[in-house]
């Protein structure tokens, strides 16, 4: 496809737990990165990929953003717009699982928000857990460098092994020629946990999703599979599990200061 910004990132996820027992793990896996404004344009032009419809490959615009089935761009473009950052609405890359035969799950999607000059201003972190609950975090960029940093406090409960108080430290490459997205959370000002996701850009066509399904034929289900056979070895491990509060099926915090003003909705 001529002239196609959306692509595909093929690479590795690495988990590392650091407290109070240590673990890591990584496998290899690829996210879309989508231009969101591409997507029914990649829907008409591919035939292993749709929108809101079964397929090999697809993208729903209700498994990702505020509930229902409004189109993705009009979600996160209003949620741009009621944080006070519409200038970065001109063009928004999201970088997410897809459905793989119908299936995903997305420990975290994240929208790089641009304004007309190209420039990231802001970056939205949906954090997803396996309670069928969304958290959206609306962080401005501060800085105009190749890498972001950026942080705020921890609101929805994610893990049986993490309280529900905390802090987020996000760190990303925006999506060139290659990725980085990654999370580091501390509790109590103590690093308890690092993940992150490096990727190469690969081209977005049926022939790359054809070889992807025959590379990782069941990836989405590894995603939720991994997780929770890690939580059984960090059980076995005899760390304590957390009591869970519950949390809304969406909400979204406005970080207007990452360590200082925070509106919540």
């Amino acid at each position: 496809m001529k002239n196609l910004s959306s692509c595909v990132y093929e690479g590795t996820v690495v988990h590392k737990r650091l407290s109070p027992r240590q673990n890591g793990f990584s496998y290899r896996v690829f996210t879309l990165c989508l231009d969101i404004d591409e997507i029914d344009r990649i829907d008409s032009e591919l035939r292993l990929f749709s929108r809101n419809r079964r397929n090999i490959m697809s993208i729903h615009d209700r498994d990702l953003g505020a509930p229902g089935f409004e189109a993705l761009g009009n979600k996160i473009r209003s949620l741009l717009a009621e944080s006070g950052l519409s200038k970065f609405t001109e063009k928004i890359e999201l970088v997410c699982y897809p459905r793989l035969l119908g299936y995903v799950f997305n420990p975290l999607s994240v929208y790089f928000c641009k304004s007309a000059a190209g420039e990231v201003g802001a970056v939205v972190y949906e954090v997803s857990n396996t309670f069928r609950e969304r958290k959206s975090y609306v962080i401005p960029v501060a800085s105009t460098g190749n890498s972001i940093a950026q942080t705020c406090n921890k609101e929805m409960y994610v893990s049986p092994f993490t309280g529900s108080s905390g802090s987020y430290g996000f760190h990303a490459l925006p999506p060139t020629d290659k990725v980085v997205v990654g999370v580091n959370f501390r509790e109590d000002g103590k690093p308890v946990l690092k993940t992150h996701f490096r990727g190469e850009r690969r081209p977005l066509n049926d022939a790359m999703i054809a070889r992807l399904m025959l590379r990782y034929p069941l990836m989405t289900l590894k995603v939720i599979g991994a997780i929770h056979f890690e939580a059984a070895k960090l059980w076995a491990k005899g760390i304590p599990l957390v009591h869970r509060h519950s949390s809304p099926s969406y909400s979204f915090t406005i970080v207007d200061n990452p360590k200082q003003d925070v509106r919540h909705a």
